[in-house]
């Protein structure tokens, strides 16, 4: 009687320390690893009512099995684990309970990383090769690893035991948000990539300039809109107008498409060749120029030995008449005066003399007498019509 009380008495004290006990294998634990844990008793001492705990809760229940098997381990079986069982001591029976046993599971390789070479901006038509890139743990550095590539919603490969993927001739079509997963051969570990962005940069086409004013050519005052677009071409786009060599304006374009400038028409000088350049930090590329002609403007051009007479005609005849009229201002005055009858001499010989004009002038009073002039015109009978000027002088009066 006094051996049963001693042994009562003794259980309960060392019950939680030396009669029972957790343990989790194996050890270390790494991801996908398959954990076990066993409660087990001092000696071997067979236990029931097993009961298993993670950080202070309740996991798992057992009438009969010792030990718990986990699956494969992953970053959420970390934590605190203890176990409770049932010992029967005839005739009494004891309830345990375990210290705590911290399961650590370690990283079999880190999440993987993409990369794109040369750049995962690559120039349309070169050779793009992505890099799924990680580590396997020193202590399991046997294990083999498969890669899968993806791109979008679309798979590029599906677990192959290379890292690499090569994409040869890239098009503005393979842009977009690419990704790869790393797996153990079994598949209990599986880690993808963050995405990464490939944005193909394609050059841009050479553009084509529009203009756009009202029916007729503009004139001073009138809104003229220039649109310049390249067809094609990654973006962002930036977008030069020239007017002849002379940048007049510009407007980037950064999901591509076209771009405009509107601007009003000041004086001539707005008038001559525009053209407009698009460029992309891949290409650049200049439009065929579109001629401005404004309203009612005149283009001077050298005279040429057909035609240079034409400007030169009004003024020739404008020269003449002033000429004509000069004359006929200069010879009035003796169409008033008239002829003198008793001082016309007489008709020279071989033809007949008619006076046409006469003038008299007065000389000064010192003078002796008048000058005079008499005009006459030789008779058609003449050999050919000539005028003849006569100037004689009058007796001053007396």
């Amino acid at each position: 009687m006094l051996l049963w009380t001693a042994v009562l008495l003794f259980v309960p004290c060392v019950g939680k320390t030396a009669w029972l006990y957790l343990q989790a294998w194996p050890n270390p634990v790494f991801e996908g690893d398959a954990l076990t844990l066993q409660c087990q008793g001092w000696k071997n001492t067979p236990l029931s009512q097993v009961k298993f705990y993670r950080d202070g809760k309740f996991l798992h229940f057992s009438e009969e099995s010792q030990t718990l098997s986990m699956g494969a381990a992953t970053g959420q079986s970390r934590g605190q684990y203890s176990c409770t069982g049932q010992v029967m001591y005839i005739p009494q029976i004891f309830t345990l309970t375990s210290e705590t046993a911290m399961v650590q599971v370690q990283e079999l390789f880190p999440p993987p990383v993409l990369s794109a070479a040369p750049s995962p901006e690559p120039r349309e038509g070169s050779l793009v090769t992505l890099r799924c890139q990680t580590k396997l743990h020193p202590l399991r550095s046997a294990l083999r690893l498969l890669f899968s590539f993806y791109k979008d919603s679309h798979t590029l490969q599906d677990r192959g035991p290379h890292p690499e993927l090569c994409i040869p001739g890239v098009k503005e079509g393979d842009s977009g948000l690419y990704w790869c997963e790393v797996a153990t051969e079994g598949g209990q570990v599986q880690k993808q990539s963050p995405q990464l962005e490939v944005r193909v940069q394609a050059p841009v086409s050479r553009p084509v300039l529009t203009l756009h004013h009202g029916p007729t050519d503009p004139a001073v005052g009138d809104m003229v809109q220039l649109l310049c677009e390249a067809q094609r071409g990654s973006p962002p786009v930036l977008y030069l107008f020239y007017l002849d060599e002379k940048i007049v304006g510009n407007h980037s374009a950064p999901c591509g498409g076209n771009a405009s400038l509107l601007f009003p028409v000041k004086s001539e000088q707005d008038a001559g060749n525009y053209s407009c350049e698009a460029e992309n930090g891949v290409s650049r590329e200049r439009s065929e120029p579109k001629k401005l002609s404004l309203k009612g403007s005149q283009v001077l051009s050298t005279p040429t030995s057909s035609n240079w007479l034409v400007p030169w005609l009004p003024a020739s005849l404008l020269g003449m008449m002033v000429i004509a009229a000069a004359l006929l201002v200069y010879l009035r005055p003796w169409r008033k005066a008239g002829p003198l009858p008793s001082q016309i001499p007489p008709p020279a010989p071989g033809g007949e003399q008619c006076p046409l004009y006469a003038n008299v002038h007065h000389q000064k009073e010192k003078d002796e007498g008048v000058v005079y002039f008499v005009v006459h015109r030789t008779s058609k009978r003449s050999e050919g019509q000539s005028y003849h000027l006569c100037r004689g002088e009058m007796p001053a009066a007396q």
